[in-house]
């Protein structure tokens, strides 16, 4: 599974996730804040001032957001240690490039995932390939990270996942489900087969996955606020990211592949 270095250390980052985003209060984000001010709980010492109390504080949306490793590497690697409030002037440039950053590491972290699946054995040269362009693409100085093309790496990350999911999926059963970019907002799924299921993009917000087994499904980007896992099968669906189980709710009998960590807040 994914290293080190595509997962947050915030301890190496200048709270970059809390300064260069917008967000408008919700139910997510108890208040409004624009692009490129740091939030009113953050720290002197880039620390969150509410980290322990962030659900109850009104700030949810905190605990589902993954850089996928992005910070410290902006921070580190691309702008040699130098933060945002010692050198203001150069703050707008960093907030930037981190905005691609993210979009970076999350597509590697993709890939890397995709390369330990046994199906993608023949595509894992093509995985690799662009794999090397991409861990070039960000380790490049600011100017070089501005200069990428994501939508590019994107597009073509989107065709080899694709066929990396087909070849996990095939044969699990006679007619495969698909469910892509589906709306099964608070959708009753309670004890559904949904093995090998394509729900890439599906909404799924609030829908009731109880029991549900979900082994082999392709999860990329689907929403999972508030979606109930409660006994759900996960282990060994593809493409599912902690971020998605931080949104939903789940228990001890949720069952989850060895890479993910049960959240806090489940039950």
């Amino acid at each position: 599974m994914p290293d080190s270095r595509l997962r947050a250390d915030c301890a190496r980052c200048f709270a970059l996730c809390c300064v260069a985003p917008a967000f408008a209060a919700s139910a997510d984000f108890a208040v409004d804040k624009p692009a490129g001010q740091p939030c009113p709980n953050l720290r002197a010492d880039f620390r969150c001032g509410i980290h322990a109390d962030l659900r109850q504080r009104g700030f949810p949306g905190c605990t589902v957001f993954d850089c996928f490793g992005a910070g410290q590497q902006v921070a580190q690697v691309t702008f040699g240690g130098r933060d945002w409030r010692h050198e203001p002037a150069g703050a707008g440039r960093m907030f930037d490039v981190f905005a691609i950053m993210r979009h970076l590491h999350e597509l590697l972290w993709y890939l890397t995932e995709a390369r330990t699946l046994p199906a993608a054995r023949p595509l894992r040269g093509d995985l690799d390939r662009v794999l090397a362009d991409l861990e070039r693409a960000t380790a490049g100085d600011p100017d070089a990270v501005l200069a990428v093309d994501v939508g590019a790496y994107r597009e073509t990350v989107n065709t080899l996942l694709l066929g990396v999911s087909e070849r996990v999926r095939a044969g699990v059963r006679r007619r495969p489900v698909n469910k892509r970019g589906a709306d099964l907002i608070g959708s009753d799924l309670r004890g559904a087969d949904l093995r090998a299921a394509n729900l890439r993009g599906a909404y799924l917000i609030g829908a009731d996955l109880r029991r549900a087994d979900l082994r082999r499904a392709d999860l990329i980007g689907a929403d999972l606020r508030a979606a109930d896992l409660c006994g759900a099968d996960l282990r060994d669906s593809i493409f599912l990211i902690q971020s998605q189980l931080d949104a939903a709710k789940g228990d001890g009998t949720t069952r989850l592949s060895p890479s993910l960590r049960r959240p806090q807040h489940w039950g």
